[in-house]
């Protein structure tokens, strides 16, 4: 089977190692991007490998709740 496009938070959240509360509040205050679907939040794997890539680089630019 073939990598899902789209992961939840709480899996991001397992993939990053942080907890759901402060994945939760990386998607809210927009540091992470997201996309909603229903009631559903959803991160692309294809943005967190990008955020990600960037994040790396210090191209991305912290906020003001740091992680």
């Amino acid at each position: 089977m073939e990598k899902k496009l789209t992961i939840s938070v709480p899996e991001m959240a397992q993939l990053l190692g942080i907890s759901r509360m402060t994945a939760y509040a990386a998607v809210r205050d927009g540091t992470i991007p997201s996309l909603r679907i229903g009631r559903r939040v959803l991160i692309s794997r294809a943005a967190l490998d990008r955020w990600l890539a960037e994040t790396n680089r210090g191209e991305a630019v912290p906020s003001d709740n740091s992680l």
